[in-house]
């Protein structure tokens, strides 16, 4: 068995890598004892390169294409090992096949909030997430600086340090361009160039390049993107005297369909105008150099035995003029603890002032 290992060996001269894997940067080209023959066949793909390694040390670097080995194309190896003349037995070399594509989907995600100072919300705490692709650019200083003597290495080893460093540059770079926090989304683009070119520096002293950096998204903490929600709501009613006047035609279209019709919210309807022009004034609705209309006050009243109105003060003063308003007219408005004759309601003398009290001993 050991011989037929032997001629075995003897008979391969082709030295490749094909790979069927989507994670593997490196494989260490196995042969045994690592011989191999003068005039061998050396493959390098496109997406690769092959790296031969004396001793410990390395030597020859080949780009993509087909090579026979000699003494004429190894000069590094060649002078390593003393080859002045060419060779003729098998030699021996660790052969390095690197994959020099692009690995990408690499994620990335700030795993605590990130602290900074807005100049319209104060301190706010942001999270992000995306994407990066990452590939080897110096095959050498790759070997040197991460694979050492493994055999074989893939992107998921080295993965967890890349997305740290991805993480910790793209703190500085939000926090250093003082981007508002509601123009973020506008700017994925710019803040992603700009940290891809601040980690080049970083990437190159593991042999490798950062290709392409992608921003997801950044976000702000729940909380915070309620009151945002809130405030746009706010700013989508706009003025707020249209819309009181649009909810309470609602209202009255509802009310209607109540039994007790209209009337049993007119009052309501009444103090609700009331509260509506007080925000109106405080949300600056409306124009700023008209004033506020004076506030209604609504009275119902019995008449013929039924209740009526509301009335404004000057429907009731018409009511008093043509004799249907009298001091002994029931009337009721909110705030009022029950109906009362008109002549014990103090904001209604002014009005019966004109009418003549009832007669003695008629009640």
């Amino acid at each position: 068995m050991a011989l037929w290992n032997k001629l075995t060996n003897e008979l391969i001269d082709i030295i490749e890598w094909l790979d069927d894997t989507n994670d593997v940067m490196l494989y260490r080209f196995y042969r045994s004892d690592n011989e191999i023959k003068n005039g061998a066949k050396l493959v390098v793909r496109e997406g690769q390169a092959a790296a031969f390694v004396n001793e410990g040390q390395l030597a020859d670097v080949f780009v993509p294409g087909t090579y026979t080995l000699t003494t004429q194309n190894l000069p590094i190896l060649s002078k390593l090992k003393g080859w002045k003349y060419g060779f003729d037995s098998p030699f021996k070399a660790e052969v390095y096949f690197v994959s020099t594509r692009v690995f990408t989907d690499r994620k990335w995600g700030t795993q605590n909030p990130i602290m900074m100072r807005d100049a319209e919300f104060g301190p706010v705490r942001l999270r992000a997430f995306g994407t990066f692709a990452v590939r080897v650019k110096y095959p050498p200083v790759f070997l040197r600086e991460l694979v050492g003597t493994n055999s074989q290495f893939t992107v998921e080893e080295i993965d967890g340090q890349l997305r740290d460093m991805v993480n910790a540059r793209f703190a500085d770079a939000v926090g250093a361009s003082k981007i508002a926090v509601l123009d973020l989304a506008g700017n994925y683009s710019k803040l992603a160039d700009g940290v891809t070119t601040q980690m080049q520096d970083e990437f190159g002293k593991f042999g490798l390049e950062l290709v392409k950096l992608v921003i997801e998204n950044i976000s702000l903490p729940p909380e915070v993107e309620a009151a945002i929600d809130k405030r746009s709501s706010m700013g989508v009613i706009g003025n707020m005297n249209t819309y009181t006047q649009y909810q309470t035609a609602n209202a009255i279209t509802d009310a209607a369909k109540n039994p007790g019709g209209i009337a049993g919210v007119g009052a309501g309807l009444g103090a609700g105008f009331a509260v509506a022009q007080q925000m109106g004034q405080a949300m600056g609705a409306g124009n700023a150099g008209t004033p506020p209309p004076l506030p209604t006050v609504a009275f119902y009243a019995a008449i013929d035995g039924k209740q009526a109105g509301p009335f404004t003060l000057d429907q009731l003063r018409d009511s008093a003029a043509q004799g249907k308003l009298t001091h002994q007219t029931m009337v009721w408005q909110q705030g009022m603890d029950g109906w009362k004759p008109a002549g014990e309601v103090p904001s209604l003398s002014p009005i019966l002032a004109s009418v003549p009290p009832p007669l003695p001993g008629n009640g």
